[in-house]
């Protein structure tokens, strides 16, 4: 193995010594170049967006304003009040009220309503329609139709026959017309001459109605220079139209979304640069990969010899610890010698606590030196005779010979417990990680390697579900409690299928001022036979088997419903990882807004800072759509993870909840105070609100406020209540609330 090492050593020095740094230096300044190059073209290409979605709304705008501009032609008229209500001429109305307004201006549907706001005439894309059957779009516009009512009992059309005022009274509006997204305008049928006179209790009104349709988008795109223009309640970003802009009526509901393609010069004059610089390296390039070639010739040219090849089969090539498959033979051979009366066998399964953070923090690179430096410290703490293996990721197991009980396996244990939570020095920084321990000792007559392992993997579990960076040994009463988990996950498959056991109760929020604010909708649970659950237990459940898709659905359902109710004040909901990366999550929830009339902007979904970690693309894509309709998003559990300033940059969020740990420390001259005084500096120089849960004392209340913290949640204020008590607390005068 020594001269092994020293030819590897001789054949890589070339490489190490010239070809490294070459090729540090090219990808330096390549990465440099690009970089800049890559930071102008993102810097325009925003630019432009932010100026086309402006278009997009002033076109939305300008095309409000048309429609009625094209009904005075022909609503303002002598000629249409005798057609339409002295004498009723339902050719001369096809001809000038409806065909016209489809050939000429494009309108999709006509309605002309009489005194009573019955229809008398309707068309449809052209064609006469029966107003009997085009009577059904009315009930969509009846709020449009009154407010257009109430201006003419007012006095608007007296006052434009006179020239009073410059234009005739008209309502213009978006609006959900049978589930189709439309513009809608209403005007009434009056005097061009004011020789007619009528009174405003007798006009009628004609109705025109554009649908936003695809015909619609193509003529909009062509006249306003809109790419791929289009209108999409679940706009598709995937195929780059991602210019968006949502449309909401007059009322804050949303409607749709216009998209497009947004016009990218920067990413054009990328593309441009690109063959420049790509000219500009080739030469470097050529001389880099004469260097590789001649780098693959020397490492080509090394014997790998049959002892090599079994080494790496049997051990992992990050730490050179036997991997799993040899961990595996040792232990059964192990087993089958047969421990004596003064020796046991233990296997030791230990899996690090927190390494994610520090892989996505650091770097994989450092996650693997990481790796590397805990199978070192590990390794030096073992005693003769014991294997240390590395099974995989951050996995890790032991196999551990020692005297009878379990004092010997415990102490090793706790050893490497506090070994682990020592720093690591990796690339200048110190990471942090801990480990959880499970143990299972082989009994005398134990033969079966496998069911050990298994044994020990449940206390594993069980050291990780009971708080991390401990060892735990296994019982019988862990595989009872394996069971208990089955059994939830059965019984709440059940009670999602009935509507009789599962409710949400709603605890509610209260601002500075002792008002209500809104509430947080939470699950509940009351089983026939096991009672209450508590959402400790079965909201773990729901996430592992995937039924936290359902259950989130349900309680969004219930906080959508009451927020319509009571509009202005917000609803919040938790949100899953796992529902965030459903792909269909982002319809849900808009479907949910739409069915129940719910405000955007009054809804909160709860988001934990695990899955800003996790940095999935369809999990932030989702936020991103979601929070450009006006729903906000709130960060849970702020302070318990890892609550980097430079996450709150990258993903920007409405709200953070300072956990409850650190509120029930609260109290004059605690470390606590200083902790939650700098959350709250930090959130609000970043224009973000504070709500503290678990808010229990008025001495907890009073810090908060001296703190200027906004919002206030816990049982000093209420505990979670049902939904018809929380109705009769917001009906209640304000005064009497606070």
């Amino acid at each position: 193995m020594e001269h092994r090492s020293a030819r590897l050593t001789r054949d890589w020095r070339f490489p190490v010594v010239v070809l490294l740094p070459v090729i540090l230096s090219l990808v330096g300044a390549a990465a440099g170049v690009l970089g800049f190059v890559l930071w102008s073209a993102q810097g325009v290409d925003a630019g432009a967006l932010t100026r086309q979605t402006d278009l997009a709304r002033h076109v939305i705008e300008t095309e409000l304003k048309r429609i009625p501009h094209d009904q005075e032609s022909v609503t303002i008229w002598d000629d249409a009040i005798y057609n339409t209500k002295l004498a009723f001429n339902a050719a001369w109305i096809d001809t000038n009220l409806g065909t016209w307004m489809r050939e000429y201006f494009g309108h999709d549907d006509v309605i002309v309503l009489d005194q009573d706001d019955q229809p008398i005439y309707a068309m449809s894309e052209g064609a006469r329609a029966d107003p009997g059957r085009e009577a059904a779009a009315l009930g969509d516009i009846r709020v449009l139709i009154a407010n257009l009512r109430r201006l003419l009992t007012e006095g608007g059309a007296d006052a434009y026959e006179k020239g009073n005022t410059p234009t005739a009274p008209n309502v213009a509006a978006l609006r959900l017309v049978g589930g189709v997204p439309s513009l809608v305008s209403i005007a009434p049928i009056i005097s061009d001459s004011g020789t007619i006179k009528q009174d405003p209790d007798t006009i009628f009104l004609h109705v025109s109605i554009v649908r936003l349709d695809v015909d619609y988008a193509q003529r909009l795109g062509e006249q306003y220079q809109i790419p791929d223009a289009g209108f999409d309640l679940y706009p598709d970003t995937s195929s780059g139209r991602d210019g968006l802009l949502p449309l909401t009526d007059s009322a804050g509901r949303f409607i749709t979304f216009l998209q497009w393609t947004p016009v990218t010069p920067g990413r054009d004059l990328l593309m441009q640069t690109l063959p420049v610089i790509a000219g500009a390296f080739l030469i470097a390039g050529l001389v880099a990969a004469l260097l590789v070639h001649q780098l693959w010739r020397k490492s080509h040219a090394l014997e790998v010899g049959r002892a090599d090849a079994e080494y790496r089969a049997a051990h992992d090539h990050l730490t050179g610890l036997p991997n799993r498959t040899t961990f595996e033979a040792i232990l059964a051979r192990t087993l089958a010698q047969r421990p004596s009366r003064d020796r046991r066998t233990s296997v030791l399964m230990l899996d690090l606590d927190r390494f994610k953070q520090v892989n996505d923090t650091l770097g994989h690179r450092a996650g693997d030196d990481l790796i590397q430096a805990v199978g070192q410290r590990l390794g030096e703490m073992l005693a003769n005779g014991d294997t240390l293996a590395r099974l995989g990721g951050d996995e890790f197991a032991i196999v551990h010979a020692h005297a009878p009980g379990l004092m010997a396996a415990l102490g090793l244990s706790q050893r490497i417990v506090e070994a682990i939570n020592k720093p690591f020095d990796i690339f200048g920084s110190e990471a942090f990680v801990g480990v959880s321990i499970g143990i299972a000792t082989a009994d005398l007559n134990e033969a079966d390697a496998h069911e050990l392992t298994r044994r020990a993997d449940i206390a594993l579990y069980e050291a990780k579900a009971t708080g991390r960076n401990r060892a735990v040994v296994f019982e019988d009463s862990m595989n009872e409690f394996l069971q208990n988990r089955k059994t939830i996950e059965v019984e709440l498959r059940e009670a999602l299928r009935r509507d009789d056991q599962l409710s949400v109760a709603f605890q509610p929020l209260f601002g500075r001022d002792g008002q209500i604010v809104g509430a947080e909708a939470l699950a509940r649970w009351v089983h026939p036979r096991l009672g209450q659950i508590s959402p400790a237990h079965f909201i773990p459940v729901a996430e592992a088997t995937g039924l936290i898709s359902q259950l989130g659905a349900f309680v969004l359902r219930a906080a959508c419903s009451m927020g319509a109710k009571w509009p202005g004040h917000t609803f919040a909901a938790n949100i899953s990882p796992v529902q965030l990366r459903d792909p269909t999550f982002t319809a849900t929830v808009l479907d949910l807004l739409r069915t129940t009339g719910m405000q955007a902007q009054d809804l909160e979904l709860e988001i934990t800072e695990g899955i800003l970690l996790e940095e999935a693309s369809e999990a932030t894509e989702a936020l991103r759509l979601l929070r450009s309709t006006g729903i906000k998003i709130a960060l849970d559990d702020f302070g318990t993870g890892y609550s980097s300033l430079n996450y709150l940059k990258r993903y920007p969020v409405d709200r953070i909840k300072i956990d409850r740990s650190f509120v029930s420390q609260l109290a004059p001259g605690s470390v606590s105070v200083a902790i939650v005084q700098a959350m709250v500096t930090l959130a609000h120089a970043l224009k973000i609100e504070v709500t503290a849960e678990g808010v229990e004392t008025h001495e907890q209340a009073e810090v908060l406020d001296a703190l200027g913290c906004n919002i206030y949640q816990g049982f000093l204020f209420s505990a979670p209540v049902s939904p018809g008590n929380l109705e009769a607390v917001l009906r209640q005068p304000r005064s009497q609330v606070a």
